[in-house]
């Protein structure tokens, strides 16, 4: 058995669906299908009696592919306050019942769910949107970056 904590939980254990492998900086290990694997134990989260930890919230918001600045405006919070209930663990109960919805809902197929998801991600790419200008031989080019991967791609082609 493999006990998974690279997902933010201690508590899972996988029986199988993993290979271990060995690579040039030790061993390492693979999930088959981790997406699947984390929508099963998001699903499994939404059933806990009791609040749940700011861990766990923190694994349901980014199994339902949600910011802190996402999540903060489905419920009605600011970002501050999100980050502080993912470290403190004290999740309010109307944050709680609301992420565990968002979640059941995106999971067992709600389209209407999962549009206002995608809507607000996409809201807050735009918002985050940056316009990197560059000077290469008297011409002025552009490019928009809208998250680190953007940016470190658009660097590393300079």
């Amino acid at each position: 058995m493999y006990h998974y904590t690279e997902c933010g939980l201690e508590n899972v254990w996988l029986e199988n669906g993993y290979v271990k492998k060995k690579t040039a900086y030790g061993m390492a290990t693979s999930i088959d299908d981790a997406d699947g694997l984390h929508k099963v134990l998001a699903m499994e989260l939404i059933k806990k009696k009791g609040r749940i930890t700011g861990k766990e919230l923190r694994f349901m918001r980014t199994a339902i592919g949600m910011s802190q600045e996402g999540l903060s405006k489905c419920v009605g919070a600011t970002e501050q306050s999100v980050s502080l209930w993912e470290r403190t663990g004290k999740v309010p109960q109307y944050a709680d019942s609301l992420l565990r919805l968002l979640v059941s809902e995106k999971f067992k197929g709600n389209n209407k769910v999962t549009e206002v998801i995608e809507r607000i991600n996409t809201v807050e790419r735009l918002c985050n949107q940056q316009i990197v200008a560059r000077e290469k031989m008297h011409k002025w080019t552009s490019e928009s970056v809208t998250s680190a991967a953007d940016d470190e791609r658009f660097a590393l082609s300079a």
